[in-house]
């Protein structure tokens, strides 16, 4: 019996950061995390961040462990979290942090130690 081929690894675009939002609702009860990620692939398309050599991933997650003070957001491979982003926060994060490499550093909470 011939052993199984193996199809071909899939092909992954380079991308220059990923970004993790909490759409569960221990940190928003109100679920606020949805409207955050959904606005989110918007304003990566109107600042051309979708493709390309500053390409920005975006990933939803229902917990990243904070529990509290949400919708909350993390830019990797920084390791930069933000609390309470609204939209009007979320549209300064995209500008300032994603396309202008300056964190919004008076809404940042919480830093990984590099390592």
């Amino acid at each position: 019996m011939a052993a199984p081929t193996l199809a071909p690894a899939p092909h992954m675009e380079r991308y220059r950061r990923h970004v993790l939002v909490c759409t569960g609702g221990f940190c928003s009860p109100e679920r606020r995390g949805r409207e955050i990620y959904a606005l989110l692939a918007r304003l990566l398309q109107r600042e051309g961040l979708l493709f390309g050599a500053t390409r920005v991933k975006r990933g939803e997650t229902p917990c990243l462990g904070v529990c509290a003070q949400g919708p909350i957001l993390v830019v990797y491979p920084e390791g930069i979290w933000y609390a309470r982003v609204t939209p009007a926060l979320l549209e300064r994060i995209v500008v300032e942090h994603l396309k202008g490499d300056r964190p919004v550093e008076e809404h940042v909470f919480h830093r990984l130690a590099p390592g």
